[in-house]
């Protein structure tokens, strides 16, 4: 059993969730936030980031590295395009997603107004709000709103590019921010296409209940919701700052 570590919450690990339902595979998931993980986390992942991939005695850190993994073990559906040329395309629109939507969406707005409120008690920066909602997301919509086809999906079928991509949008909708259909419509019709597509849309429940459910508890709601949880936890109750970047 493939087991992935970290929490619904997360763009990354909703990337690799993603992928592992695109390609049919079975998994169990330790729901940590990965400030509140333990001394084993912290071997297993240095940089005490998540998602971490464990399968049989191997640990994979980095989602890129996850899903690439994940794609050659298990090559079909694939997760990429067939040409060099598109390939190179969607590895690029990945590291677009992981690198400057990761920078904007997760740490200049979830961060400020979740992650500071909720699991260290201090106030978002206003100004750091601002501007990622008034300049930054605008910036990169920009030019997401030139990569995308007149219809469907990036290559032609659902691919990691289009989960990396929408991933962090659905954070977005988390602090309430959602992308202005007039301005930029090829994105809103795309980023909703995935995010409704069966592949995303089975974690939405499980996402919210994290939402709403303080994070001590995520384990033991998440195991009454249904969620498949390992039987192994690398999380504890109080969190602590590690080398993640938290402003």
């Amino acid at each position: 059993m493939l087991t992935v570590i970290g929490s619904y919450l997360s763009p990354y690990v909703r990337k690799v969730l993603m992928a592992l339902h695109h390609k049919g595979l079975a998994y169990q998931i330790d729901p940590i936030v990965p400030f509140y993980g333990n001394e084993t986390f912290e071997r297993l992942s240095p940089l005490r980031r998540v998602p971490l991939l464990l399968d049989g005695d191997l640990v994979v850190n980095d989602s890129s590295v996850i899903c690439a993994y994940l794609d050659e073990r298990y090559p079909d559906p694939p997760l990429l395009p067939a040409s060099p040329a598109q390939r190179a395309q969607a590895r690029w629109l990945e590291e677009f997603a992981d690198a400057r939507l990761g920078e904007v969406v997760t740490w200049h707005l979830f961060n400020q107004l979740v992650i500071r409120r909720f699991v260290w008690g201090e106030p978002p920066d206003a100004a750091a709000v601002a501007k990622a909602r008034d300049v930054e997301l605008p910036r990169a919509l920009d030019y997401l709103e030139t990569q995308w086809p007149p219809s469907g999906f990036l290559f032609g079928e659902l691919g990691l590019a289009d989960m990396a991509v929408a991933a962090f949008f659905r954070n977005a909708e988390f602090v309430q921010w959602r992308i202005d259909a007039e301005r930029w419509p090829r994105s809103a019709t795309w980023v909703r296409a995935v995010l409704e597509h069966p592949v995303a849309s089975r974690l939405r429940r499980y996402e919210d209940l994290c939402l709403r459910t303080p994070i001590p508890r995520h384990r033991q709601a998440l195991l009454e919701a249904g969620a498949p949880i390992a039987g192994v936890t690398y999380g504890v109750d109080k969190p602590r700052r590690g080398l993640m970047k938290i402003d």
